[in-house]
C-alpha cells in the first residue's frame, strides 16, 4: 500500500511541475515571438531585431510578435563610458 501511495505522490508532483518552465527574454533584442504549441506550452523567443522579422517568421505559424519588455535599447557611440580622468 505504501508502494502505492508514493508512486501517486511521485507521480502528481510530476504533472504539477512539468508545465512550469522558465522563460527568458534576451534584453539585446527588441522583438519577441510568442509561440504555442501542444499541450499547452507557450514558447518565447527574443531574438529578433525588427517586427517585419518576427512576422516573416510567424507567419503560418500559431504565434505572435510582442514588443521585449527587458530590451536595454540601442547602444549609441556616446553612451560608451570613459574612465575617470580621461578625455
Amino acid at each position: 500500500m505504501r508502494v502505492l501511495y508514493w508512486m501517486l505522490l511521485t507521480s502528481a508532483v510530476f504533472l504539477a511541475v512539468a508545465p512550469a518552465m522558465a522563460q527568458r527574454y534576451d534584453p539585446r533584442y527588441p522583438v519577441c515571438l510568442q509561440s504555442w504549441h501542444q499541450h499547452g506550452l507557450v514558447v518565447i523567443n527574443c531574438s529578433y531585431t525588427s517586427i517585419d522579422q518576427c512576422r516573416m517568421t510567424a507567419s503560418g505559424l500559431s504565434a505572435t510578435c510582442l514588443e521585449n519588455p527587458y530590451w536595454r535599447g540601442w547602444p549609441s557611440q556616446n553612451s560608451q563610458r570613459r574612465p575617470y580622468g580621461v578625455n
